[in-house]
């Protein structure tokens, strides 16, 4: 049956290349904007890489302080009190990692012995756990120990692409000394750099914030501060004992200092598929009014090409009315024809998706730098001379191949089926002497 159809679909493109030309091209337009939106919000929630414990990793990023009625309330992140003496002894935990946000997307300007003039590049201070949660590859040496993070020693982990611009290589790099801002920092390892597309790991430059001059300062009050907090969990029942541990922690800290200030983090930690569709910990997720507003779109991309493709398949069918006919008369019945029919165009279907695959991964791309933010309700300015990296395993992951396959047959159903069954209704007699 299979080299049947693949016989009667070479069959058809020389004798109506026009038809077969346009059903492609129509499949490809509507395989290449739903995959767009698919491998988009692929990349924001799928394990990639360094990210790839997002389904256990939670996130606190903001705290608010009030005093009695509503009185003098502030917000921003968690100090490093609060990181040290609340978060760091977590019990029910895999890792805490904490990351110093007054310096969340910073720019600082680095020059080595081999490099000429200075080079302005994003870092992140952290601290060893950072690289518990995140699995970055090491291309040499390792991450910065504890005890390196406790004395607050100036050590740095780099990427390839740093590497290759400060010493011109990426090899042999441990040990090797640069300067940052004019203070010098000794390279312990190297990493492949993540992409722009992952933020929470994106840098060029992991140092320990404790070498960032005030990172144990407070705000007004004493657990308010400029830390992020993230949260490795290996399971969802660790994940639940967690949560009721913070919880039970933030009653007691607010028990104890009633008179001082009362602590709130609302639904927070936050997991990472909420992160992704939350502006702020105070505001509800729209998770799934996001989720309906996509399958909408979905829909309206397939169902109006599929209306489309129904026509030009009708128009077909009517041409193949005395072949229709010739076939039942020698007994096939109407189940065979309609599986040959259907085979047929779901051959130039798969044809057109492939297509519109290759469409969708061109233009994502050559204009990444505004396709990833096109849904985002507050698109992220993408900093001067930073540049997405897609990597393979974000376009050519096997759930992405799945997402097209399923695609495909959906739009050959919608569009083939019910002028193909409307066809082979019809009576022999006037499959064989209808005259159109």
């Amino acid at each position: 049956m299979l080299r049947q159809n693949i016989k009667q679909f070479r069959t058809l493109l020389k004798q109506h290349p026009l038809f077969s030309s346009l059903y492609i091209l129509g499949t490809a337009l509507a395989i290449a904007a739903t995959m767009i939106l698919a491998i988009v919000y692929y990349i924001k929630i799928a394990p990639i890489y360094p990210e790839y414990n997002r389904g256990g990793t939670s996130y606190l990023t903001n705290v608010q302080f009030s005093k009695g009625e509503g009185n003098g309330v502030q917000h921003w992140a968690f100090s490093y009190n609060a990181v040290r003496d609340l978060f760091y002894p977590l019990e029910n935990a895999e890792a805490v990692s904490a990351i110093y946000t007054y310096f969340w997307d910073s720019f600082g300007y680095v020059q080595s012995e081999t490099s000429a003039g200075e080079i302005e590049t994003l870092y992140k201070p952290v601290d060893p756990a950072f690289f518990r949660i995140y699995s970055f590859e090491f291309l040499e040496g390792k991450p910065f120990t504890h005890a390196d993070f406790d004395s607050g020693i100036r050590v740095a982990v780099i990427t390839e692409e740093l590497a290759q611009k400060l010493f011109h290589t990426d090899k042999d790099v441990v040990g090797r000394i640069f300067e940052m801002d004019f203070i010098e920092y000794r390279v312990v390892g190297v990493v492949r750099g993540a992409s722009f597309l992952t933020p929470k790991t994106y840098a060029n430059l992991y140092i320990p914030f404790t070498t960032i001059d005030g990172y144990d300062e407070s705000s007004s009050f004493d657990y308010m501060g400029g830390y992020y907090i993230t949260i490795l969990t290996n399971s969802s029942e660790q994940e639940k004992a967690m949560r009721a541990e913070i919880n039970e922690m933030i009653r007691r800290v607010n028990q104890q200092n009633k008179d001082e200030f009362i602590m709130t983090i609302w639904q927070q930690p936050t997991s990472h598929l909420i992160s992704v569709f939350q502006e702020f910990p105070v505001f509800p997720a729209e998770v799934y009014q996001v989720i309906r507003q996509l399958i909408y779109a979905i829909l309206a991309l397939l169902l109006v090409p599929a209306l489309n493709l129904s026509g030009l398949i009708s128009s077909r069918m009517d041409e193949r009315l005395s072949e229709i006919g010739i076939r039942k008369s020698f007994g096939a019945s109407r189940w065979i024809l309609l599986n040959q029919i259907m085979g047929e165009n779901l051959l130039l279907t798969l044809s057109g998706g492939l297509l519109g695959l290759l469409f969708s991964w061109l233009l994502l791309y050559t204009s990444r730098n505004w396709v990833f933010n096109l849904f985002d309700t507050v698109p992220e300015e993408v900093p001067e001379g930073i540049n997405y990296v897609i990597s393979s395993d974000m376009l050519f992951a096997p759930i992405v191949f799945v997402i097209a396959l399923l695609l495909c047959i959906l739009l050959n159903l919608l569009s083939a089926l019910l002028p193909a069954w409307y066809a082979l209704r019809k009576p022999i007699t006037h499959s064989l002497y209808d005259k159109r």
